[in-house]
């Protein structure tokens, strides 16, 4: 598709999210970890 995010998970208690088209100039979302695992289970 033509949305993309990359997501990171090497930084303690959140995800880092952010549009890898823009890669380093996109803006960084913060997710915490507890709304990131929400997140996925509402995606199930």
């Amino acid at each position: 598709g033509e949305d993309c995010v990359e997501v990171a998970s090497q930084v303690p208690g959140v995800i880092p999210v952010r549009d890898s088209k823009l890669a380093a100039n996109s803006p960084l979302l913060l997710i915490p970890n507890p709304a990131w695992d929400a997140f996925l289970t509402s995606l199930k």
